[in-house]
């Protein structure tokens, strides 16, 4: 006997392995529902979800939350996205899911979110700049709508500063890495360095992408398309590596990797290689460094990187290009060259 559920939500996805795969969510936006889908663990869940889902009265930022979650704007981002977004979103129902949306023009509204956040960085300032700022996301996509008079948020700076000095790898960190690190480890390092990717993009890269002499990639977050040519390291690399599935990278058994498997594996690797305060997606910086210090044009970077010219310019000026000796070496060198030697 079938039984039909009002507002089940159903999304298809295809996997990395080539799978196609079922979620059921609850209602759009909803959270997942455990179990195959007609068990009675499927059931449970569902009831479960409707047990404690909470009415969303009109004229209160819930209402507005939970307008968010159905819209498009909402289900176009990518599903690591939405995922990371609900639990913000989570966060701020549990302050402010009754708040009067006729109060957001009142000028008071701003400090008593700034407070909020204050309160969050207590924990986390990072964390912290993330749930206001998809609070602000919210109420700028509401305002848009005519659906809240303003949008207190807007413009609310950041309480976090990251500094990537110094988070760059060096030739002797890729060497400590290459001799530790198990050989399956090697190509997505090599990936990182030559192409300045992505972890997302060099994970889901099909053998299909490469022929022999430059990759094609579509990048996942901007949509940009790129071609890059092949160094003679990575093109030795991928002649050599065995084509056990249709993507490049796979784990020990073959399989394609799941994000939280590989961050795993790299941060294991790192751990044996000695390689401390240096993460996979500082690979995409230090590429974009060694590509600088080769004297590439912020142009030819952009084009094998696909960053914008303003991030590129943003870390070769403040992030990935420390104080590395042998550029002040190079300066004087020229500059000695310029100056005329006394009589």
């Amino acid at each position: 006997m079938r039984i039909r559920i009002k507002g089940l939500n159903r999304t298809v996805k295809r996997l990395a392995d080539g799978r196609i795969v079922t979620y059921y969510y609850a209602w759009k936006g909803g959270p997942a529902l455990k179990g195959k889908a007609g068990s009675p663990e499927f059931f449970a869940s569902f009831q479960e979800a409707l047990r404690t889902r909470k009415a969303a009265p009109d004229g209160t930022l819930l209402n507005v939350l939970r307008a968010y979650q159905q819209s498009q704007e909402f289900f176009r981002l990518a599903e690591r996205t939405r995922s990371d977004y609900v639990q913000k979103i989570t966060v701020i129902e549990q302050k402010f899911s009754d708040f009067p949306l006729h109060l957001l023009v009142d000028r008071r509204c701003r400090g008593i979110f700034k407070e909020w956040r204050d309160q969050l960085a207590a924990k986390s300032r990072r964390q912290a700049d993330y749930a206001w700022t998809v609070l602000a996301l919210i109420l700028s996509w509401a305002f848009d709508r005519g659906l809240v008079l303003a949008n207190p948020c807007e413009r609310g700076g950041r309480l976090y500063k990251a500094s990537r000095v110094d988070k760059v790898w060096t030739e002797g960190d890729e060497a400590a890495f290459l001799a530790k690190a198990p050989k399956h480890l090697h190509l997505p390092l090599l990936l990182a360095l030559w192409t300045g990717q992505r972890q997302g993009d060099i994970l889901r890269l099909p053998w299909s992408a490469y022929d022999g002499s430059v990759i094609r990639l579509h990048q996942s977050k901007t949509g940009r398309g790129l071609v890059i040519p092949v160094g003679a390291p990575l093109k030795a690399a991928l002649d050599a590596a065995p084509r056990r599935s249709t993507l490049i990278l796979t784990n020990l058994e073959g399989r394609p990797w799941t994000p939280d498997g590989f961050r795993s594996s790299w941060r294991k690797a790192c751990a044996a290689a000695g390689i401390v305060g240096l993460t996979f997606h500082d690979l995409r910086g230090t590429a974009v460094t060694r590509l600088a210090m080769a004297e590439c044009t912020e142009p030819q970077i952009v084009a094998i990187t696909g960053h914008s010219l303003h991030d590129v310019t943003d870390i070769m000026g403040r992030h990935y290009l420390y104080l590395d000796p042998s550029l002040s070496r190079e300066a004087i060198r020229k500059y000695e060259g310029r100056t005329k030697s006394p009589n």
